[in-house]
């Protein structure tokens, strides 16, 4: 007996000091030929970017699906993923996907003649949903996910996810976003467009430098919306460890390293597909929002941020009211929009523990 014990405690300490490492997930590609968009205009390819994480099992029922969100890559969920979190890689396999536009998957920077730069089509969240679902049925073999789980851009795609194809998920989870951006969100998406494109450089989306003063002024009024007022006023972008930055600091380093390398007509692709969603224009809706979202099937857990700039608790209360299998859960916070992918350690805990919960929760 006191061998074993010994052993165990060797084995603690082994692990204390050899922590286990973050799954970051591997990449994958998969091409759509003569993929045909909801504007009508067909890509001769679309290239869509995945990560995975885990083991798919054998039964191909241990599915979680991650769908990303604005310019983001596939890594955007790992505040989710890894020991004493919502999702434990030892037991579920982890699709996570990257929307068009994203500069990776097919995009107006890296999409040949007709379709380069401004030429490249609009794309909405619909097209997102059927492309990432041709994905899982036809390359992964995968006919149903045990969750799907979205922060804003890939919220809206877990609304239409939900309208599109009502029982192909147990459970969806959708943080900071909604089933609609209302009139208030397509101002504010067209007051970041019309920064951007100010800038001389722009040429109309023909330019062979990136339009650096409009990616700018972009990033700046995009700022202004990102966290909330209070978060401002009490100063929270100041980092414990370093007394010394300013709020010039601070404000600069937005505006010159807002989403690092990106390209501006990639930035107006994703942000005309945010403009542009509404679950009610799914094919039977006629453009009714509410009809859209009462037909919602199963268990649905919405986490606006309470103090979100983007997609105003307001309109979150709205939408919930529709269905009796949506459960509103706002995440108390103030950091705005950021809060529904765990910006800070106490909005983590929170999505952490009840997503996990509502994972776990059997059906009524």
């Amino acid at each position: 007996m006191k061998k074993l014990i010994l052993l165990l405690l060797i084995c603690q300490r082994v692990i204390a000091q050899n922590p286990p490492q973050q799954d970051t997930g591997v990449r994958h590609d998969f091409i759509i030929n003569n993929f045909k968009t909801e504007s009508g205009v067909t890509l001769p390819q679309a290239h869509i970017v995945y990560g995975t994480y885990g083991h798919l099992n054998a039964a191909h029922d241990n599915v979680v699906l991650l769908p990303s969100h604005y310019m983001a890559d596939y890594h955007g969920y790992e505040w989710l993923i890894g020991p004493g979190k919502a999702l434990d890689t030892s037991k579920l396999f982890l699709v996570a996907t990257e929307l068009f536009g994203n500069g990776r998957s097919s995009s107006p920077s890296n999409t040949p003649e007709p379709f380069h730069g401004p030429r490249f089509p609009l794309i909405t969240i619909f097209d997102n949903v059927e492309a990432v679902h041709t994905l899982l049925t036809q390359e992964l073999k995968i006919t149903h996910l045990r969750a799907l789980i979205g922060f804003s851009m890939g919220a809206q795609q877990a609304f239409q996810w939900a309208v599109s194809y009502p029982f192909f998920s147990d459970r969806i989870v959708a943080t900071s976003g909604t089933a609609k951006t209302y009139g208030h969100g397509v101002v504010r998406l067209e007051g970041q467009i019309a920064a951007l494109t100010a800038d001389d450089a722009f040429k109309n989306g023909d330019y062979t430098a990136q339009p650096e003063k409009g990616l700018e002024a972009f990033a700046v009024v995009w700022t202004g919306w990102l966290y909330s007022q209070e978060w401002w006023r009490r100063e929270l972008w100041r980092d414990p460890t370093s007394k010394d930055t300013t709020f010039e600091q601070v404000l600069h380093n937005y505006r010159v390293n807002f989403i690092p390398g990106a390209d501006a007509n990639d930035l107006i692709l994703q942000m005309r597909t945010w403009e542009h969603h509404n679950v009610g224009n799914t094919l039977g809706f006629n453009g009714d929002v509410a009809a859209a979202l009462r037909s919602i099937k199963v268990p649905f857990l919405y986490m606006p941020s309470a103090t979100d700039l983007y997609f105003p608790l307001g309109d979150a209360k709205y939408e919930a009211a529709f269905n009796p299998l949506i459960t509103l859960l706002p995440i108390p916070s103030l950091w705005g929009h950021t809060a529904g992918a765990a910006s800070n350690p106490a909005d983590a805990k929170f999505l952490n523990t009840h997503i996990a919960a509502f994972l776990k929760a059997k059906t009524k």
